[in-house]
């Protein structure tokens, strides 16, 4: 792999001791660099729960328009690592990160306004195959302008800094569901108004990304000349690499991400369908001004309020979290298995208890986000931590990708969420089925929240230390050892 190193600018490092002490960034400023976490959270979170019902609204049928929700999980797997390897070895002069993320922005808003604007210049009987694709264009795109915003962040941030700040993405996250429910409210059923809610939202990322180009300054990469060319395989053969010397904790981490967002795409994805046909028992697509119809609009308004509350939860419990975190001796460990065991109870009650009480449902949907909240904080924060160690020691360290990485045992997840619910909707009406995916939800979450109990989170500096005192308890071993040998001789 060619080797390209950092070249500091003046106000980027310091000299101390005749070694580079990087900037320490002020808490606020790295803040800021986050925001654009929020304005994506918001596109994903209006995107999600409504793909399938706008296939839907185009004609597409209920098994095919929940197997197209595949698109962005499965464009994630491959797009996030190799932009994560991109983004890792780029010689820009301005920086890793940010041309990705410009390039990103960009094609999300061409991709955005095509896939939203499909039945404004189609007949609906044919929109749906120009949306379709365009579709899955768009997650690539939006996969693209995220990755790369976690790993500017926590190229800044200084070791304490990170865990902290990945729970400060959370929080950002919270904010953006709590808006994109806000939108979805304003705008009942969201599925008539594409057009001008994808406007708004890429409108609003174009705005947080300029905030961050604002505050950002990256240190550029500097190509070594006698390094041989990178080839166009370069950034798959990193992903290979990193793969292959990521720590055994990133694979265990991996596995439990994967059963956990089975359980959070249940939500995540399904849970507006949950509320507009199967708990209020509507349709989307009956004649306006019907009952159905009506009962529909009455779902979703009930969704968004769980929705709200959901978003709400999910930042008062983002800061118990750091407040443990950072505050405690408590173990990362014993912070996110609860909170996924505490998801699988709310599912189990969705798949069958709540029927058809609003009420209840909403409950239910505030509580899923436990698992969510718990996987975004801790999961990054050990890697981050990790890796900014590593890169301390002088290590070979890839952030990005191996955030990256950690983010396809999400997609696998999701994927294997939608594929088995494409499966039960083609054996029964959508009424019925959806209940179903909640029952699949609390068994992977079940099994998440017992792996997460086993998880490694031992402090590097810990485990480093227990290595020191069996070296030196070796070598005192030895020392005796010799002396006892050395006395019988005598």
């Amino acid at each position: 792999m060619p080797v390209a190193t950092a070249v500091p600018t003046d106000d980027q490092s310091v000299s101390k001791n005749g070694k580079d002490v990087a900037e320490k960034w002020p808490l606020w400023k790295l803040i800021l660099m986050a925001l654009p976490q929020l304005s994506v959270q918001v596109l994903w979170c209006f995107i999600g729960p409504n793909s399938a019902s706008y296939m839907r609204h185009l004609g597409m049928g209920n098994a095919l328009a929940t197997l197209n929700n595949v698109a962005g999980p499965l464009t994630g797997f491959f797009t996030g690592p190799i932009v994560g390897a991109t983004s890792d070895s780029l010689t820009s002069s301005f920086g890793r990160r940010r041309p990705v993320i410009l390039a990103g922005l960009i094609s999300t808003w061409v991709a955005g306004m095509l896939f939203a604007s499909s039945e404004h210049f189609l007949p609906k009987g044919q929109a749906v195959y120009f949306a379709a694709p365009m579709y899955w264009i768009m997650d690539v795109t939006i996969n693209i302008l995220q990755t790369p915003h976690r790993a500017l962040v926590a190229d800044l941030a200084s070791e304490e800094q990170q865990l902290p700040m990945q729970v400060v993405f959370v929080f950002m996250m919270a904010i953006g569901n709590f808006l994109a429910f806000s939108i979805m409210k304003a705008f009942n059923p969201p599925v008539d108004h594409m057009f001008q809610l994808m406007l708004g939202i890429c409108a609003l990322n174009t705005f947080c990304v300029g905030v961050q180009f604002m505050v950002a300054r990256e240190t550029p990469l500097k190509r070594d000349p006698n390094a041989p060319k990178q080839s166009a395989c370069a950034p798959v053969m990193d992903v290979i690499g990193a793969v292959k010397s990521s720590p055994k904790l990133l694979y265990h981490l991996a596995a439990v991400q994967c059963l956990v967002w089975i359980g959070n795409t249940a939500w995540n994805l399904y849970a507006g369908q949950w509320f507009g046909n199967s708990v209020f028992q509507g349709d989307e697509n009956a004649p306006k001004n019907s009952h159905r119809y009506h009962l529909y609009e009455v779902g979703i308004d009930y969704f968004t309020y769980g929705g709200q509350g959901k978003a709400g939860l999910q930042l008062i419990s983002s800061l118990v979290i750091i407040w443990i975190l950072l505050k405690t001796t408590i173990r990362p460990r014993l912070v996110y298995a609860p909170c996924i065991y505490i998801g699988a109870v709310v599912s189990i009650l969705a798949a069958g208890v709540v029927g058809h009480n609003g009420t209840f449902a909403i409950v239910c949907m505030v509580i899923s986000v436990m698992p969510e909240t718990g996987s975004f904080a801790v999961p990054f924060g050990l890697v981050a931590t990790l890796n900014k160690r590593a890169e301390e020691e002088g290590k070979q360290v890839s952030t990005a990708l191996q955030m990256a990485l950690l983010n396809c045992c999400v997609t696998v997840g999701q994927q294997i969420c939608t594929m088995v619910l494409a499966g039960i909707e083609g054996k029964m009406s959508l009424e019925a089925a959806l209940p179903c995916v909640f029952i699949l939800a609390a068994v992977a979450q079940i099994l998440g929240g017992t792996g997460a109990l086993f998880l490694d989170d031992r402090p590097p500096t810990d485990a480093s230390d227990e290595s020191t005192k069996d070296e030196d308890s070796e070598t005192g071993n030895a020392d005796s050892s010799e002396e006892q040998t050395g006395s019988q001789t005598e």
